[in-house]
This record gives C-alpha cells, structure tokens and sequence, in this order.
C-alpha cells in the first residue's frame, strides 16, 4: 500500500477527528478523549499562516495528521514544531514516515527552516525510533510535563538542526 500525502482541507475535519479518538492518538499526543467535530472544522478551517498541516491517505482513508507551525518570533523564525498522530489500525505502516519526509521536505527545500522540534513522551518507543530515523536527536527530558491516565508524564525535547546533519555526514 502506497501512502499519499496531501495537505488538510476543511471537509477533512471529520476524518481528522477520527484520528485523535484512537487511544493511541490522544494518548501520545497533547489532545483530550472524545475531541468535537466543531474544534475540528475551526481549526482546519482557519489555518495561520505560518502553519501547515497534512493528512496521509491509504486507499482514500485519511489515517493521519501532522501540523508544523513555524515560530514567529522574530529571532526564531528558522525554526518549527510539529505534532502528529496516526490511527492506532494504521500504526507501523509507514503513515508516519511518508508524513515526516513530507515535513522535512518543506523544511529543508521550501521553507529554508534550520531547526525541526518536538516533545514526545518518554514511553512512547515507537515514535522516538522515528524520529530519531530522520536523525531527530533528544536534547533533554522535562519530568511531569504533562498530565496523562491519571498521573504526570515526562517528555523528551528532540530536535533535527539542518547545518549539523551536513556536518555529521561530511565528517
């Protein structure tokens, strides 16, 4: 199966909704259970734009999400965060590859970012296995982060900085 890459449009809400109420999805991410098709239809409806978001589709199923926002305070304009999240079924397919590569993609040839980041939940090895595939590196942990099935959960601070990768491979 082939996973195409598009960017999320308004009638993609419900589809994108989908997503976020698989426990896997709200569970390593920042969402809430139970997310409403209206937050949804707002959201993509009303892009910034410094922001970019993207749905993976396998055979015409939209099966995940990622939303890259550029900084855009002054001094960090070199510099995005992104979240994503992947329908629990469609887990270890490759969906979140073919999101990432999009991403970084963008950044590196269209957007001239120097700097990709992101917190990911210590727990969560599969995610930390894809990232640090696309030579995402943890520049430090934050304990109790955030709140998650009833306790505190910690995160690690990852980053992929553009100079650093041409250096490694040039060394």
């Amino acid at each position: 199966m082939t996973v195409h890459i598009r960017r999320s449009e308004p009638q993609d809400a419900k589809a994108v909704k989908a997503i976020y109420e698989c426990t896997n999805a709200y569970r390593g991410t920042l969402q809430l259970p139970c997310p409403s098709l209206a937050s949804w239809e707002s959201r993509l409806s009303n892009v910034p734009e410094n922001v970019f978001s993207y749905v993976a589709l396998l055979d015409d199923e939209i099966v995940g999400n990622l939303g890259l926002e550029i900084c855009t305070n002054a001094r960090r304009r070199h510099v995005a965060s992104f979240g994503m999240g992947v329908k629990d079924h469609y887990q270890s397919k490759g969906v979140g590859t073919a999101l990432l590569s999009q991403v970084i993609d963008l950044a590196d040839n269209w957007l001239n970012l120097k700097r990709l980041e992101l917190t990911v939940f210590t727990d969560n090895e599969k995610a930390i296995g894809l990232y640090m595939k696309h030579d995402f590196i943890i520049e430090g942990e934050s304990h109790a982060y955030a709140f998650r099935d009833g306790e505190h959960a910690s995160v690690y601070h990852m980053a992929r900085i553009k100079s650093e990768l041409k250096t490694q491979v040039n060394s």
